[in-house]
């Protein structure tokens, strides 16, 4: 059997993969801070919200763990060129897709459907769908073993 051929990445890789690390890095600190209640960390949110974070299911907390720990396993796995940035990536997906569905679905604050909230979903959709693509194109060209 002949063996896969691995190709050396070059500085573009290694920027996205340090930028993806720095942004699901954020993502974890947020859940963690959120879920522990740090009241420093919550003290810009009105009460309105936290009563809303405080009534989310059980079931969500699992959801945002699997999209925010997905993203960063998935970053660290490009950091080590590890073929498992893709499934880790596609968990992400699936735990966001989970938590936005209870959004979606709850009674949510008028302050977290304002125009920047919106965005900053938006954006996050995009930033994940973009790593998972990223992830697998660079599996395809060998660049992760």
């Amino acid at each position: 059997m002949a063996d896969a051929v691995v190709t050396k990445p070059r500085w573009p890789y290694w920027l996205v993969a340090v930028l993806a690390l720095i942004w699901n890095t954020f993502g974890c600190l947020d859940f963690t801070m959120t879920a522990m209640r740090s009241p420093e960390w919550l003290a810009s949110l009105p009460p309105e919200v936290i009563d809303w974070l405080d009534s989310a299911p059980t079931w969500s907390l699992f959801t945002w763990a699997l999209g925010v720990g997905g993203g960063f396993v998935g970053s660290l796995a490009l950091l080590d060129r590890s073929r498992w940035a893709v499934p880790a990536f596609a968990g992400s997906l699936c735990g966001l897709a989970g938590n936005q569905f209870w959004q979606a679905t709850s009674n949510m604050p008028g302050g977290m459907t304002s125009p920047a909230n919106l965005a900053l979903n938006g954006a996050i959709w995009a930033i994940a769908l973009a790593l998972l693509w990223y992830a697998e194109k660079k599996r395809r060209q060998g660049v992760l073993n």
